[in-house]
């Protein structure tokens, strides 16, 4: 495609790869981050170490699941949950067999949070593609299709939408020629600017994430390993609350908001103020989402620490956390005898006599009404 005289991307900008926005536009919201981020530690400051291993463990499983969804790809949450799992010592009956996918995606996200001291070079992104697309992965993309481990081939790289005769053009990577030098600027830059007194290390991370997916250096999986680079930047600023919220599940929430977003800035003049208000606030959202979140996980261990050696069942086991899972008034139409049934696949007289029995032990309440209405909610701690 021919180049007008005028810039048409932001990597043509003059500006490019500095860029600029607004301080004082983000300002209220930054402090906002700050005071969330607090929140969220405050909270797991007395938790127990099951329920901080299992808020870990929820929030990575949501940011690989839903990375992979703002790609269009859907993972075996199981699959994805028993990699993890294994990855962070934790121990659960009847895990699924894991698949050479989402043991790569679980060892990307898990090296880019927990390994942030260690520098970002062309190797270690090199080895992140391959956590992506690792050989002989039950993928919906194929490995013998794209240059997996090595950078973008010599095609001119576009996302593109309608018919042919009607193309729209909604982003055009950089030239093939100069990306390595344009990498190693990037990596230099992520390198260095940590201890820049200066860069807000959220401002950082939503840089860098821009600046990665605008280079698109790789020929498939740039937006995955985009939002592992801010992870990894975002876990370097801030390396504690991280690992319990997962911004992923946000922006696949606003998915068509994300797109939108990066085409207009990437379409810019290099003020990028529209990006970071855009990136701040999803962090934001992602904060609070992750504090109820975390409600939830420590009122299941309050819980559990009360009745955990009461000598219960495990069908009982198995209803009550479902209903723990699902949180105060969360459980549709609550708990009765036919709900008990089906979750615990046992019979009607084996269903009434655990009830009673969660009665006797105070896990449970019964609600108001009778007979065949007759529900019943968790006792909350």
């Amino acid at each position: 495609m021919a180049m007008d005289d005028a810039p048409q991307w932001v990597w043509q900008q003059p500006i490019w790869p500095a860029l600029s926005w607004d301080s004082d536009v983000l300002a209220a919201r930054l402090r906002e981050v700050a005071q969330l981020q607090g929140r969220l530690l405050g909270k797991l400051e007395h938790a127990t170490k099951e329920a901080d291993v299992a808020s870990v463990l929820d929030a990575q499983l949501q940011n690989i699941i839903q990375s992979s969804a703002i790609e269009g790809e859907h993972l075996n949450a199981e699959s994805v949950r028993s990699s993890l799992a294994k990855r962070l010592g934790v121990e659960e009956a009847g895990l699924t067999i894991v698949t050479a996918q989402t043991e790569g995606l679980a060892d990307l996200l898990l090296d880019a949070t927990q390994h942030f001291d260690e520098p970002l070079t062309l190797a270690r992104l090199y080895q992140w593609h391959h956590y992506v697309f690792p050989s002989g992965a039950n993928s919906a993309y194929s490995v013998a299709t794209i240059n997996v481990g090595t950078l973008r081939g010599e095609d001119l790289m576009q996302v593109v939408s309608g018919p042919d005769h009607k193309r729209t053009v909604h982003f055009q990577a950089p030239p093939r020629e100069g990306l390595e030098g344009q990498l190693s600027d990037f990596l230099t830059w992520i390198n260095t600017s940590r201890s820049d007194p200066t860069l807000d290390p959220i401002l950082r991370a939503a840089k860098a994430h821009l600046w990665f997916v605008t280079l698109h250096p790789f020929d498939d999986g740039n937006g995955r390993l985009a939002r592992a680079v801010s992870d990894y930047a975002l876990a370097q600023g801030e390396h504690q609350s991280i690992r319990y919220y997962a911004m992923a599940s946000s922006i696949m929430e606003n998915r068509n908001g994300y797109y939108d977003v990066l085409e207009r800035t990437q379409k810019g003049d290099g003020d990028i103020t529209g990006w970071m208000v855009w990136f701040v606030d999803t962090l934001i959202a992602t904060l609070n989402t992750a504090l109820m979140r975390i409600d939830v996980v420590l009122q299941k261990a309050r819980f559990w620490q009360l009745h955990g050696q009461a000598g219960l069942k495990p069908e009982q086991i198995k209803v009550l956390n479902r209903l723990l899972d699902a949180g105060p008034g969360g459980f549709e139409g609550y708990l009765s005898a036919a709900k008990y049934q089906r979750i615990a696949k046992v019979s009607k007289a084996t269903a009434t006599r655990h009830i009673k029995e969660l009665l006797e032990k105070k896990c449970i309440t019964q609600l108001e009404g009778g007979g065949r209405s007759t529900r019943y909610d968790l006792c909350w701690p």
